[in-house]
């Protein structure tokens, strides 16, 4: 269910699950997702069982849920998903990347694998989608035969693989300094020069 469909439920379902989601994010800020029990989230949530399975089918499909719309606010709250390509706007993508990706690793410990590597399914499919979103509006992608779809998800792959850098590095430079530093990196992943604004 995408963030938009969530606008449309019952009142009541909506209440539910907001409050299903803030008891799993005290939780996961507590214990860490390993730790975070069907229970737990329940108690916290002051539901029974049956209330949460009508809603999630275990914490795995909560944790996906909440990764998707948390990035998704991420990426609304600067416009980008209505804005089209430009470097000012792949800019803030790789900072709203690393800024979401560093929160994430502060959460929860990079040994909580399945965490990890929910969150980066989940965002790398966003920042995909997006990235091919701004692709389609440029009429050919300069001096390369490969696709738009080819091109996003090499994009996809390194914002997310330099956000994790940046998020595990011990001195970290500030993060819209390290964006102009590798925003050329990822253009060029794009199959796009700099130059295009």
């Amino acid at each position: 269910m995408s963030p938009t469909e969530t606008e449309t439920l019952d009142p009541r379902v909506r209440r539910t699950r907001q409050s299903i989601v803030e008891a799993f994010t005290d939780l996961l800020d507590q214990k860490g997702f390993q730790a975070v029990s069907v229970q737990d989230i329940t108690q916290q949530a002051g539901i029974n069982r049956a209330t949460f399975y009508a809603h999630f089918p275990d914490k795995f499909a909560l944790l996906q849920r909440f990764v998707e719309e948390e990035f998704h606010q991420e990426v609304e709250k600067r416009m980008l998903n209505a804005c089209q390509y430009s470097n000012h706007n792949l800019h803030e993508l790789i900072v709203a990347v690393c800024e979401f990706v560093g929160n994430t690793h502060e959460r929860c410990p990079v040994s909580e694998e399945h965490f990890q590597s929910l969150v980066e399914a989940q965002v790398r499919t966003q920042v995909h989608g997006l990235l091919n979103h701004w692709l389609e509006k440029i009429p050919t992608i300069a001096g390369t035969p490969v696709s738009r779809e080819r091109a996003a998800t090499a994009a996809s792959w390194a914002i997310y693989g330099l956000a994790t850098e940046w998020s595990r590095a011990s001195r970290q430079p500030p993060v819209a300094q390290y964006a102009d530093e590798v925003v050329p990196l990822v253009a060029a992943n794009l199959g796009l020069t700099i130059e295009l604004a």
